[in-house]
């Protein structure tokens, strides 16, 4: 069986793109080391991607193009169902995955959002980039702020809706509009229309930007047709254009997030039991591991750590028996300590649970603790299948392989836990990102498979998960941390100071013990302020 360490030749594209539809979709183009290089969106799939393939193109291209073509091992597709929703999924995969070769969307600006809070006195549609948990209510996001802002103009003109700033106008901000005068309000603020009225109005308004009026769109493609047959041009090309913008803006388009709703590869993941059977045999395991586990190790600035724990079964997530820690006996940044805390915590605990369901077949056997446990797998799934099984048994099952994202380090780490709890023998690997190599235990030479092998793409999307675990984990907390904080009544420390500060610095505790002009250090807080934020925290504890 080959390694795949012999350099191997590059794949025939040609072949592949029979397999592509003529759809639209969103592409991403991998190295030899299966990283995105580039991701790109076409109305025509097999069209756009033939372009690459075709030896003319690569002649006839600039210097970064042809760099980008040599570079191309393999590619990825995605069908979506319109072009707006390949603008929507090309941008976030590109903030997702930065390619070298991308230029556009590699900032942090969004797509537009529409918001409104119902529960205002007053409620207004305005755009914005940043979805908050702050009981609004948001429709899109939508591709093209051109025509959304024009659809929303005209949205509040036909519902007659406030577009003043006040969060609850009166007379005194009454007089300094017209929008009532020209007839594009309907003026709440002066009781010409009651709040009640008022809500239906919104509450149309929001049917229309979920494209529930249908009919309202008709009707301007009706006016736009009379007018044109009343020769009065300039104001069907006006009506022309709102009825192109409203159908940009309306179009029905899919929200695309991070590990969910992506529309499925064409490139992996076919046949997940068929790769866990890959999977078992490069390895040389005695049986497919059909539960597998994954630990991933995320810093929270420079005093805090969380890991996570993914399990797979059968090759799919079995996301009830994710698991998330907090690491408790680690200071600093230590992640080969981190993950054997995290190894033994979760090992332990299995031990123990099946000790209390079968303390004299565990506690008083001579049989290694991972033999115990097997021989009691068998019996305690039996009884959870049987068909007079009152509930669900509290038994965990041990998993057939262990993966820990890392290198030897965090390998060595984590078997020495293992040992530790008489689980020796329970196979473990280390799946090392930079190269995708694989160590085993007592191995000095990693096992590198080849990028096209379904065995390593189902590892890879293992890896993949337990990250974006941990990483949410670790976004909760900080969200936690900076939205519950003492900064919060310390004079002259807004949100984004107080944001600033907790970044910096990691916590309150360690901002105590800084310096004024180590405060001051950071960006946004002057001398002054980084003076009366340190007396503030040394006179409130």
């Amino acid at each position: 069986m080959s390694d795949g360490s012999v350099k191997r030749a590059k794949p025939d594209f040609q072949k592949r793109l029979h397999e592509v539809p003529h759809k639209p979709g969103v592409y991403l183009m991998k190295d030899r080391l299966d990283r995105v290089i580039y991701v790109g969106k076409a109305r025509d799939l097999r069209k756009r991607l033939a372009n690459y393939f075709t030896p003319s193109r690569k002649r006839l291209s600039d210097l970064k193009t042809r760099a980008l073509i040599d570079g191309i091992w393999d590619f990825e597709i995605h069908e979506v169902r319109n072009n707006q929703e390949a603008l929507l999924l090309e941008g976030k995969l590109i903030k997702e995955f930065r390619p070298r070769y991308n230029v556009a969307f590699r900032d942090d600006k969004r797509f537009m959002l529409v918001k409104v809070h119902l529960d205002d006195p007053f409620p207004r549609f305005e755009p914005v980039r940043v979805k908050k948990d702050d009981g609004a209510r948001y429709f899109g996001p939508f591709a093209h702020s051109g025509p959304l802002r024009t659809t929303l103009d005209w949205m509040s003109r036909e519902f007659g809706l406030r577009t003043c700033r006040p969060p609850r106008p009166g007379e005194v901000d009454y007089r300094h509009c017209n929008d009532d005068v020209i007839r594009n309000c309907s003026a709440p603020c002066i009781g010409k229309i009651t709040r009640a009225d008022y809500l239906t109005q919104v509450e149309e308004a929001c049917s229309f930007l979920e494209g529930k009026s249908k009919e309202t769109v008709a009707a301007l493609e009706e006016e736009m047709a009379e007018a044109a047959q009343a020769m009065d041009f300039e104001r069907a090309a006006q009506l022309r254009d709102m009825v192109n913008d409203m159908r940009c803006t309306l179009r029905p388009t899919r929200q695309f997030t991070r590990g969910r709703g992506l529309p499925r590869s064409k490139a992996s993941g076919k046949d997940p039991m068929g790769d866990v059977i890959d999977i078992g045999d490069a390895l040389g395991l005695e049986r497919p591991p059909v539960v597998m586990e994954c630990f991933d190790i995320s810093n929270i600035s420079t005093t805090h750590c969380v890991a996570s724990m993914v399990r797979f079964r059968n090759g799919v997530p079995d996301n009830s028996s994710y698991r998330r820690y907090r690491i408790r006996g680690v200071d600093g940044q230590n992640d080969f300590a981190s993950m054997a805390e995290v190894i033994r915590r979760r090992y332990s605990r299995i031990l123990l649970g099946a000790c209390r369901l079968a303390p004299e077949e565990l506690q008083e056997s001579q049989e290694r603790p991972l033999e115990a446990m097997r021989r009691l797998e068998v019996r305690w799934e039996g009884k959870e299948q049987g068909k007079h099984a009152e509930k669900r048994t509290p038994f965990v099952r041990l998993p057939d392989l262990v993966i820990v994202d890392g290198g030897k380090g965090q390998l060595s780490a984590a078997m020495e836990e293992l040992q530790r709890l008489g689980l020796e023998d329970l196979a473990i690997v280390g799946l090392a990102k930079e190269r995708e190599e694989i160590f085993r235990p007592g191995q000095s030479d990693p096992v590198v498979l080849a990028h096209d092998r379904g065995g390593l793409q189902l590892l890879q999307r293992i890896r993949d998960e337990a990250h974006r675990f941990a990483n949410g984990y670790h976004q909760l907390l900080m969200k936690r941390r900076i939205a519950e904080s003492i900064l919060d009544d310390c004079p002259g420390v807004s949100e984004t100071r107080k944001r600033a500060l907790l970044v910096d610095f990691g916590s309150v505790r360690r901002l105590r013990k800084a310096s004024p002009s180590e405060i001051a250090s950071v960006r946004g807080i002057s001398a002054n302020l980084a003076k009366d934020v340190w007396e503030f925290l040394q006179t409130h504890r």
